[in-house]
């Protein structure tokens, strides 16, 4: 963690979602990491969440490391021009079950400052992202995984999705690779 790079990442979670025709989920990050601590980098960028809905852009800014008990955590501010705001708290941990085969839980909760029903989202406490993931690592940089993940969603952003005819909660499968460089 200790050195400056640039680090592209695509919801490690699997970004993009695809049913009835219409793409989901469909976030992406392009973030600058500096290290501020021996565990902790600081980041900044941009994201952009491209999908079926209306585009929506923002700027940047979090935090991104090593928690004690080895806790990898990521919390993450964002800000629209349209004077949106949001957070996102990532948090997971690898347990290894060989020196490269490695399970790990994550889980992901999504805050916004104010209501988007363009997009479908809530104010407050909009949704939950939660599973397990396993990964074989050819090497640190390279290593594609398989999942199960439970996505959910809560409160007005849950009453967006009824109203569109869409789950407020739902298990799907993952697949996709991890790429640091």
């Amino acid at each position: 963690m200790g050195r400056h790079r640039l680090q592209q990442a695509v919801d490690q979670v699997g970004s993009t979602v695809q049913s009835n025709g219409t793409v989901g989920d469909g976030q992406q990050q392009f973030l600058y990491s500096r290290a501020i601590t021996t565990y902790f980098d600081l980041q900044g960028g941009l994201r952009s969440d491209i999908d079926s809905r209306p585009t929506r852009n923002w700027a940047a800014l979090g935090i991104q490391g090593l928690a004690p008990y080895f806790f990898d955590l990521e919390l993450t501010g964002y800000a629209s021009g349209e004077g949106h705001l949001a957070a996102k708290l990532e948090a997971s941990y690898d347990l290894l079950l060989t020196q490269r085969l490695i399970l790990q839980p994550q889980i992901e909760l999504d805050l916004y400052s104010k209501a988007d029903p363009a997009r479908l989202v809530g104010a407050g406490f909009s949704d939950i992202d939660t599973g397990l993931r396993l990964r074989y690592e050819f090497s640190r940089n390279f290593a594609p995984y398989i999942g199960v993940v439970y996505e959910g969603q809560f409160g007005q952003t849950a009453s967006y999705a009824k109203r569109a005819g869409e789950s407020t909660g739902d298990f799907r499968f993952a697949l996709g690779v991890r790429i640091w460089f």
